[in-house]
């Protein structure tokens, strides 16, 4: 059994995660004007058509290229000594410290306490027709599984398999992969949460909405 309490305290304890913004692709870098301390903005609008702040320039072959913050966070540190200079790609330019938000705590503890079902291997996964069905009349917690349970198709390679459920029973709480795009092997397609423990986990959500002060 969790301890809700305790992993709300943890994430207090640090409530922020850093981002390295890295060089997409080789160029010569020139900075914009942010220094440390500054707040930036992520990508704005309904379907985040408008860029976040731009941190930098990357120029390659006369045709010079945006670097934008990919989240709402604060700068902690800008790597000024490639000012002017040429990088590779990957190349580490600013790291932004993004202070969570509710639902991505939502999210982590959800990860920490449900029964994550992982991708076996790099595909595309959907759900079988019969559990399909169920998810769009309702949604995926109308959906019970078992264990061996025919759950998922896998799609790889114009190949299609089907892929049993293995764990313990309960209902689908979290979906986490999308059709038509991969997911990598090992990173979750579902989370699980037995039926007796629906209770813990809707007072967990419950909790982190009324506790958890966004900055």
């Amino acid at each position: 059994m969790f301890n809700i309490s305790k992993l709300l305290d943890e994430i207090k304890s640090s409530p922020y995660r850093e981002i390295i913004v890295a060089a997409p692709h080789t160029g010569k870098i020139a900075f914009a004007g942010v220094e440390i301390g500054a707040r930036v903005h992520g990508p704005q609008g309904r379907w985040k058509e408008t860029p976040g702040t731009k941190l930098c320039t990357l120029e390659r072959e006369c045709n010079p290229k945006p670097v934008c913050a990919p989240e709402n966070g604060e700068i902690c540190q800008v790597h000024r000594e490639l000012d002017g200079h040429f990088v590779e790609a990957g190349t580490p330019l600013v790291v932004l410290r993004h202070m969570l938000t509710r639902d991505e705590v939502q999210r982590i503890i959800l990860q920490k306490t449900l029964y994550l079902f992982p991708a076996p291997e790099r595909a595309k996964y959907y759900f079988t027709p019969e559990a399909d069905k169920k998810i769009r009349a309702s949604d995926a917690r109308s959906v019970t599984v078992h264990n061996g349970m025919e759950l998922f198709i896998m799609s790889r390679m114009k190949r299609e398999v089907p892929l049993n459920y293995t764990g313990p029973d309960g209902v689908i709480y979290e979906v986490y992969f999308k059709y038509n795009k991969n997911l990598d092997a090992g990173s979750p397609l579902v989370g699980i949460c037995p039926q007796d423990h629906l209770h813990i986990i809707q007072n967990l959500v419950m909790r982190v909405q009324t506790e958890w002060t966004e900055t």
